[in-house]
């Protein structure tokens, strides 16, 4: 079985016109309306390979799309995937029931595809983060076997035992080390401290502070959010709705894509009154522009594009999908005719910060709970999800695939992770070189 994709044959002037040419199809567009933002995208993505990873889904699909694959058949070539499964895309939330909970983040990406590019997105993540802390190739392969052994162990114990939805998740109660730790500082965020640092009080009334990054709306556009946001109402299910003393909305600002992945997208934050007139229970919502997934490009399956009303509509269902118990605030709508996400801005959603977990061992526990994770979340989504999209059990599908060949499974995303970070490291120079001479976008 193939485990390289065709840019490790390439030379180095045919691979940057690729890289270049995937840029232009995937951003085009975006950067002809904002090349301001994407020149700042570009500039963190040549920080380091693993940032320009970070920033690359679509390249990362180009190459891997086409790539001989045994453990995909009907069923696991169609399942839920979160889409830039890195590692850095895991983290903290506050599910709906209250349980502060550790696991994938970051939906923006997600789709309906083959389950294993998740899990090469992934062990390539892993390959990347390995390099950069100057661990050996030995310790790395040992990192992926890792993960994906918990994986493959996970799925199994989930398609023989009881169903995903109702399985443990990773909690401070099922936890320990760096995971553990990593949820008992979030549990030391407050809604009031987010309201400390995003607003201000004046008049007996509190309002969105006018900081780095944040804009005020004029009339027009506040009145095209208000209106936006009683559509989205709508679309909150009825099982997972909270009804505050209003839904008044009190204050509206624009905002503008920071991350690596959301240069260019037009945002919007709302405060909206809480459960009570208390000011210390105010909720902010963010409302943005919903994205193409870079995955979407490769899948030709006409029924799954049909299936999403818009962008918005797309990665609300998948982060429904994917994430068991998500915000109680996720829901769509539309502004200005395109499709907008909508969900709180949570004081429990952090990152995984991996600047601190340095040695093996640490990292050996933690990428198994990573692959436990990723286990799970591709085995809630039948549970969860719209059964005329994905309406098989997805752990037995996976377990079935991955059991032909279990040994083969793992080993085959470890020559991968080993394959592809290594061409990531190279491409991270052709994307500079092409940047800094103003091939990609116009320079400053």
């Amino acid at each position: 079985m193939a485990t390289s994709t065709p840019a490790t044959s390439s030379t180095d002037p045919e691979r940057a016109q690729v890289i270049a040419d995937v840029f232009a199809a995937a951003f085009g567009e975006l950067m002809a309306a904002d090349a301001a933002a994407f020149r700042r995208k570009f500039r963190k993505m040549a920080a380091s390979p693993f940032a320009f990873y970070r920033g690359s889904a679509a390249l990362f699909y180009a190459d891997v799309h086409a790539l001989d694959d045994p453990f995909l058949d009907e069923r696991t070539s169609r399942i839920w995937i979160h889409g830039d499964l890195h590692a850095e895309n895991f983290g903290t939330y506050m599910s709906s029931n209250g349980v502060l909970v550790f696991n994938v983040n970051d939906f923006d990406e997600a789709y309906v595809g083959p389950f294993t590019w998740d899990l090469r997105r992934l062990v390539a993540s892993l390959a990347l983060l390995g390099r950069a802390k100057a661990l050996s190739d030995a310790v790395i392969t040992r990192l992926v076997e890792a993960c994906v052994g918990a994986y493959r162990d996970r799925m199994r114990e989930l398609a023989e035992g009881p169903d995903a939805a109702s399985s443990d998740l990773l909690t401070l109660g099922s936890t320990s080390g760096v995971v553990h730790a990593f949820l008992q500082r979030a549990r030391l965020s407050t809604r009031v401290g987010l309201l400390e640092e995003l607003t201000v009080v004046e008049n007996y009334e509190r309002r969105f502070a006018q900081v780095d990054g944040v804009t005020p709306v004029d009339d027009d556009t506040r009145a095209g959010v208000l209106a936006a946001f009683e559509r989205y109402l709508a679309t909150v299910p009825p099982n997972r709705r909270t009804r505050p003393v209003s839904l008044t909305v009190k204050d509206v600002v624009a905002r503008r894509g920071i991350g690596i992945g959301s240069a260019g997208l037009p945002s919007y934050n709302l405060l909206v009154e809480g459960q009570t007139q208390a000011l210390d229970n105010d909720v902010v919502l963010y409302m943005k522009q919903g994205q193409v997934p870079a995955a979407s490009r490769f899948v030709s399956d006409e029924r799954i594009r049909d299936f999403f009303d818009h962008q918005g509509h797309r990665t609300a269902l998948s982060q429904r999908a994917l994430q068991a118990h998500s915000d109680t605030w996720l829901g769509h709508t539309e502004l200005d005719g395109v499709g907008q996400l909508v969900a709180e801005v949570s004081p429990y959603a952090q990152d995984l910060d991996w600047s601190e977990v340095n040695e093996p061992e640490q990292m050996l526990a933690l990428v198994a709970d990573l692959g436990r994770s990723t286990a799970r979340m591709h085995a809630v989504a039948d549970d969860e999800s719209e059964h005329d999209l994905v309406n098989f059990s997805t752990e037995d599908a996976i377990h079935a695939a991955i059991s032909r060949d279990d040994k083969a499974f793992v080993a085959s995303l470890v020559d991968f992770a080993h394959d592809y970070g290594a061409q990531v490291q190279r491409d991270h120079q052709l994307f500079v070189d092409l940047f800094r001479n103003g091939q990609l976008i116009e320079v400053d």
